[in-house]
């Protein structure tokens, strides 16, 4: 049998050395990477039924806060992100206020639950970019699974503005609002399902 180099080098080396040679010489295995969640571009949107189908409401959070990894070689990621109820936006002054009082018709109730809280893993990824989110949303004090379809996602290398690395997405998602106890409208005929629009972007950490 052929004796080659590589088999006469292992044979003279101590036996403690030879598992650090082999490691060495394997290709580098990618971690993880870490993205922080840029408030200025991340906005949870969101579509409420009035009046079961006389028209539909719109709002949107306009705080948010958080991070995410994502390993594209290994096809795993995760989403962590907390939302300030109170920065609810309608379009409306007075609903906006109505929203996150604790006093009747109680809707979001920012006073008593000032956070929402999105925490999930990002799933089937295709070509390296994820194409679900499998998750759970704690809203209004209850925690329920809510998963998201990712309909976009792309990462900009070497931002122009930013000179750093930016991944971004557009994901959609439905829950029953009064699954997490926000039953305004319901004695009325209210539709209780809620439609999610969530853009995100996210700044590289490191």
């Amino acid at each position: 049998m052929k004796v080659t180099r590589f088999h006469r080098m292992s044979s003279s080396l101590p036996a403690r050395l030879l598992p650090l040679l082999l490691a060495a010489a394997s290709p580098l295995v990618a971690a993880p990477v870490t993205y922080t969640i840029d408030p200025n571009h991340t906005h949870p949107a969101f579509e409420a039924d009035h009046f079961n189908g006389l028209s539909v409401w719109r709002g949107v959070f306009k705080q948010t806060s958080g991070t995410i990894t994502l390993d594209t070689a290994a096809a795993t990621g995760t989403v962590d992100i907390e939302i300030n109820v109170a920065s609810v936006d309608f379009g409306h002054d007075k609903l906006n206020e109505m929203a996150v009082s604790s006093e009747a018709p109680p809707i979001l109730e920012a006073t008593k639950y000032p956070l929402a809280h999105y925490q999930g893993v990002l799933t089937h990824f295709v070509r390296g970019a994820p194409t679900e989110v499998r998750g759970e949303l704690s809203l209004h004090g209850v925690t329920r699974p809510v998963n998201l379809r990712i309909d976009s996602f792309k990462c900009i290398a070497n931002h122009p503005l930013i000179k750093r690395e930016v991944c971004g997405a557009d994901a959609l998602g439905t829950f029953n609002r009064a699954d997490f106890g926000i039953k305004v409208g319901q004695p009325y005929g209210f539709n209780m399902n809620v439609a999610l629009r969530i853009q995100v972007e996210a700044i590289r950490a490191d």
